[in-house]
């Protein structure tokens, strides 16, 4: 190899390292129901995803909460009020809009542990991963890891709305709870295993509640002081605005996506969030207004004003929806 061959490539490798690479985009849609009217339209061959399928597609990455089993086995709890179990056939709706779902809620395990062990086979089969959940507690823990643009990132996934007996246990399948120094603890050591950023999606709040609570607030405040990037929510069935707390963005609440069954008007609208992330964090953030129809299908709301942010801010500013 001769002398100027060797210097070419050597000259070639570092400007390789020098090369930025381009932003990841990365999309997070509050609670994913697919049973009742979603799953009836999906049944009659409708697509409850279709007037965002363009938004979607448009990301790196996107996540959701499923807020169902998807199942055909096990029975539902007796002392449950609303219980939910989508047929397998809606999976093809969430394929290649969905990359991955957070199985920590409060619905999840509403037919017990054999019908959340199909589900993540299914999802597995279906090449949609999944968090929050696993067929024990160490399992459950286990951060989703996205490794995309030159970025190593973590999302782990928690639920504290009850019933807690859906928590997974040494040898039982179920959810990861969200005890506070646990998640602290996990924040910890995705750090130690080399995330470039940590996020929080959480599934907590008291619902149709304006605001998240000031004991919500002061643990995200926490997270983030422990090396969280952001944090994001989901359960309240209502959007619960934001906040930024040492120059990193807080989403309370993203309310509903897909989902029937509401009469109040706060709860048919929701929020889906668009992140654009490189190694120093969230370069840019907004949020996209969705309103749910009858059938639990949301639709843009061009116009709508919602939260959003860059770098830098110190407070949630307002955009336009396109």
């Amino acid at each position: 190899m001769s002398r100027f061959f060797r210097l070419t490539v050597a000259m070639a490798f570092l400007a390789a390292l020098n090369v930025q690479a381009e932003p990841l985009t990365l999309i997070f849609a509050g609670d994913v129901m697919l049973d009742d009217g979603p799953g009836r339209l999906i049944a009659k061959g409708g697509d409850p995803l279709a007037p965002f399928a363009k938004t979607l597609k448009a990301a790196d990455y996107r996540i959701a909460n499923l807020e169902t089993s998807v199942a055909r086995s096990g029975k539902p709890l007796a002392d449950k009020p609303y219980t939910f179990r989508a047929h397998p056939r809606t999976l093809r709706i969430l394929q290649g809009r969905f990359d991955a779902v957070t199985l920590a809620n409060n619905h999840v395990g509403d037919y017990g542990h054999k019908a959340l062990l199909e589900t993540m086979q299914r999802l597995d089969r279906a090449g949609i991963a999944h968090f929050g959940a696993g067929k024990n507690l160490v399992e459950a823990h286990k951060p989703l890891w996205i490794e995309r643009q030159g970025l190593k990132i973590a999302i782990l996934g928690y639920n504290e709305f009850a019933p807690r007996a859906f928590e997974a246990g040494a040898d039982t399948p179920g959810t990861a709870w969200s005890e506070d120094d646990h998640v602290i603890s996990d924040i910890r050591a995705a750090k130690a295993a080399g995330a470039d950023l940590i996020i929080p999606f959480m599934h907590w709040g008291w619902e149709y509640e304006p605001a998240a609570s000031q004991r919500l607030q002061s643990f995200a405040r926490r997270m983030i002081a422990e090396g969280a990037s952001m944090v994001v929510g989901s359960h309240p069935h209502v959007t619960q605005g934001a906040d930024v707390y040492q120059g990193k963005p807080i989403i309370y609440s993203l309310g509903n996506f897909v989902f029937d069954g509401f009469d109040a008007p706060e709860a048919r609208v929701g929020w889906l969030l668009r992140l654009k992330l490189d190694k120093t964090g969230v370069l840019e953030w907004d949020t996209l207004a969705a309103h749910m129809d009858k059938h639990g299908t949301p639709h843009p709301m061009p116009g709508a004003l919602t939260p959003c942010g860059k770098a830098g801010d110190t407070q949630v500013a307002q955009c336009r929806n396109p």
